[in-house]
């Protein structure tokens, strides 16, 4: 794993899941790796009730409620869709599920705007096919189809990016549960095992990009992700992040808690006033995502491991903040700087801290932007 840049979920905690596995005594739906339960216990995280002989971290944030639903709907025959803003964790859950589940979470069909029913079905190799003709051997299968022959889960991400065609052919899909092939003589339906699904995620902002059919809607259990709006749910979430990076790149490195309260509280300043902004132009371009605050964070990890003094201070932390976020000019720069000036200033008076460092560390990155 340790050549690995990003190591999927199944690999990443192989070794848990295996142990996992070897004590899990429930009924499984399918070929399921784990049962309901365990799954469940593998995405947020044992407690001392379940009487465990050890800890398992928890890897997703959010509603008890939200993971059982999800797991409810992979064990029946619909397709499951979260939907969500931007760094809800939309993704996350849906690896974490089919690397449980299949113990394979790199089934996955990306939706863009060059998406096509070929991304989705099958396509052909076609030197072989020139060589020897169409056949299953020179057939390319998508990941969806090599998901419905081996039983287990498929993903489709940002399903709302790809055109109507190509959602239209994911209806028959997970209607029928097969992939007709009509180029073959014989052999030419390919059918879905027990076991398989789809977790398809769909950005709640990209309502009218390519809107769902009814029909598709209806082949869909919809799981809506709320952005996360606890303190301390967020904080508990950046943190996790943040440990996950300075592992992978070997760094030793503190975040203190001062700073990353810092980082909190901006973020649901900027996020305020973005609600009771009058129009677009006096909002940030930024979402403003947990996901987003994570970048924030790393981005100041690294240019304090690599740059600084191999500690993060609030001026670099403040500087991370102006260079993430400020993506149009000037509209993004004179709301980061209003900000500032409006709501740091007064804040680093009142509470000093770590707050004067981080108010000169703005005000200091916003000049050399504009």
């Amino acid at each position: 794993m340790s050549d690995l840049l990003r190591a999927p979920a199944e690999i990443k905690y192989a070794e848990e899941l295996d142990w996992l596995e070897s004590v899990d005594d429930n009924p499984k739906p399918f070929a399921w790796r784990l049962s309901p339960k365990m799954l469940r216990l593998f995405i947020l995280g044992s407690e001392r009730a379940d009487g465990l002989d050890r800890e398992i971290a928890q890897k997703w944030f959010g509603d008890r409620n939200i993971v059982e639903r999800a797991i409810v709907t992979l064990a029946s025959d619909r397709g499951l869709l979260l939907i969500g803003d931007p760094g809800t964790g939309k993704s996350w859950l849906a690896e974490l599920l089919a690397a449980a589940i299949s113990r394979d979470s790199t089934l996955v069909v990306q939706g863009t705007a060059g998406t096509t029913e070929d991304h989705i079905k099958y396509s052909w190799n076609v030197s072989m096919v020139i060589a020897k003709g169409q056949s299953r051997e020179s057939m390319i299968p998508s990941p969806i189809m090599t998901a419905m022959e081996a039983g287990s889960i498929g993903r489709f991400e940002e399903l709302t990016r790809s055109t109507s065609d190509v959602q239209d052919a994911l209806i028959s899909i997970l209607s029928e549960k097969y992939i007709s092939v009509p180029e073959l003589d014989s052999d030419g339906i390919v059918f879905a095992k027990p076991g398989f699904s789809v977790i398809a995620t769909a950005n709640s902002r990209d309502r009218g990009v390519n809107d769902l059919s009814s029909a598709l809607k209806r082949r869909f259990n919809f799981v809506r992700i709320p952005v996360v709006t606890n303190k301390k749910s967020e904080a508990e979430i950046v943190r996790f992040r943040t440990e996950e990076l300075l592992r992978r790149h070997q760094i030793e490195l503190d975040v203190p808690p001062t700073l990353l309260d810092v980082l909190l509280r901006s973020f649901g300043d900027l996020r305020a006033a973005a609600a009771s902004a009058g129009s677009d132009d006096e909002k940030l371009e930024s979402a403003l995502s947990t996901a987003e605050q994570i970048g924030v964070l790393e981005d100041a990890v690294l240019h304090s491991n690599f740059f600084g003094e191999r500690e993060l201070t609030a001026r670099t932390l403040a500087s991370s903040l102006v260079g993430s976020l400020a993506r149009r000019e000037p509209e993004d720069l004179a709301i980061l700087n209003k900000y500032l000036h409006g709501v740091v200033e007064p804040r680093s008076k009142d509470e000093g801290g770590d707050w004067p460092e981080f108010l000169d560390g703005g005000r200091d990155a916003i000049a050399s932007l504009s």
